[in-house]
């Protein structure tokens, strides 16, 4: 009798389950050939499949979560999805040359998701990229506002002026990442100090660090660096992602499973250093740690025994390993002082998988490489649980069992190839 009750509950649970699941896919529409007609009207968020893509598949509940969440909080951006095998043609003009591929449309502009696939971080993509390219701060209130909300935000401060152009201009490039503000000097916090006006700054790290372009040159270009938090925990995504700012990476790999002394102090000398010497680094330097040395010893064919710290060249393929003890801050300075000065060029080697990873290879072919068949996403993503198609692929039908996953032929091989962060907007004309 027991058993019966059990399996009379799995059955309740499971037929919640499926009703849970059909309620939410009631908030993705699914979109067909007329889409292309009826959308510039209204902002859509599209999810462009393909019906056997396994990761498209564990996508789909999470996408449906989406809807569901758009659709409750009031969100003008309706949320679709639409089987680019069927729709081929339309899915080209898109530019979607992989499945999973994620796509804001705004009127003529379509805006390419390259973030983790979860619920909470696409939301965020779409609210950003949705709203304006530059939201004022009218109050001191609303700039603690957003303080608050946000860990890394831009703000331009003055009136117009060719650097608002300029700041306008990344901004239509980079909104994809990262949140841009306007605000009059009366606004800002008393402890921010202005040297001239018109001014771009950058408040992360409970400081603000304010654009230099004779320092830091182009200002798109010194935005994408300046993106990211100062310390960060290290992933595949991450190191892919500040691969595009040219930085130094000093990276603690540890176990965080490990609670002795020597991992805990290497993690802590890294904070330290980000926290307390961010000023005289954060122009060259990223700070982070890694849990565990797998992912790193592949990225550098190399055995590296955790914990150690090692200081990845993100511009130009190389790597540093320690060649002394640290035991504090101040060793971990003199390390990185001796990296910018050339002093330990000694231990500087070198490793064509990083730049394969960092430049634009994805994870997922990096077997293939070392066959020596070297591939790229052209479209600049992350895409380790993509799958690529060529455009010959995109306008036929949908490829057999065989060649679901089949590897690009010899024909479709690219060149590794450095992507810019304007790969991220694209023009789009119906």
């Amino acid at each position: 009798m027991a058993a019966g009750r059990r399996g009379a509950g799995l059955r309740l649970c499971a037929t919640v389950f499926l009703l849970d699941m059909a309620f939410c896919k009631g908030f993705v529409e699914d979109l067909d050939e007329s889409f292309k007609d009826n959308r510039k009207d209204d902002i859509w968020l599209v999810d462009f499949y393909a019906p056997w893509c396994g990761h498209c598949k564990k996508l789909e509940p999470i996408w449906n979560e989406v809807g569901l969440e758009m659709k409750s909080i009031g969100s003008p951006v309706k949320v679709g999805k639409m089987d680019a095998t069927s729709y081929s043609s339309i899915a080209s003009e898109f530019g979607v040359r992989g499945y999973p591929t994620i796509k804001l449309l705004k009127g003529d502009l379509a805006y390419n998701y390259r973030g983790p696939r979860t619920k909470d971080d696409i939301i965020e993509f779409a609210h950003r990229v949705s709203g304006a390219l530059i939201r004022p701060l009218p109050s001191q209130q609303m700039f603690e506002h957003v303080q608050k909300r946000h860990r890394v935000f831009f703000v331009y401060i003055g009136g117009e002026s060719p650097l608002k152009e300029k700041y306008i201009d990344a901004a239509s490039e980079l909104i994809v990442y990262t949140y841009f503000f306007s605000a009059s000097e009366e606004v800002v916090p008393e402890y921010v100090t202005l040297k001239e006006m018109p001014a771009v700054l950058v408040f992360k790290d409970e400081t603000y660090f304010v654009y230099d372009e004779y320092e830091d040159g182009d200002l798109s270009s010194w935005i994408n660096r300046e993106r990211f938090q100062n310390y960060l925990t290290m992933d595949g995504f991450l190191l892919y992602e500040l691969g595009d700012t040219g930085k130094l990476v000093a990276i603690a790999v540890i176990d965080e499973k490990n609670t002795s002394v020597e991992h805990t102090r290497l993690k802590s000398i890294i904070q330290e250093v980000a926290r307390d010497y961010r000023d005289q680094f954060h122009r060259d330097f990223q700070f982070g740690h890694m849990d565990g040395n797998d992912y790193i010893n592949t990225l550098l064919m190399d055995e590296l025994k955790v914990p150690t710290v090692v200081v990845l060249n993100t511009s130009n393929q190389q790597y540093f390993l320690l060649d002394r003890q640290i035991k504090n801050a101040e060793d971990m300075v003199q390390f990185i002082n001796n990296i910018l000065d050339g002093t330990v060029e000694s231990i500087f080697k070198s490793s064509p998988l990083m730049g394969c990873f960092l430049f634009g290879l994805p994870l997922g072919v990096i077997s293939i490489m070392c066959y020596g068949i070297y591939t790229a996403d052209t479209d600049g993503g992350y895409v380790e649980e993509r799958y690529e198609v060529s455009k010959s692929e995109i306008e036929s039908q949908e490829p057999t069992e065989e060649s679901k996953e089949q590897e690009p032929r010899s024909a479709d091989v690219l060149v590794p190839t450095v992507q810019g962060p304007k790969d991220v907007l694209e023009k789009k004309k119906d």
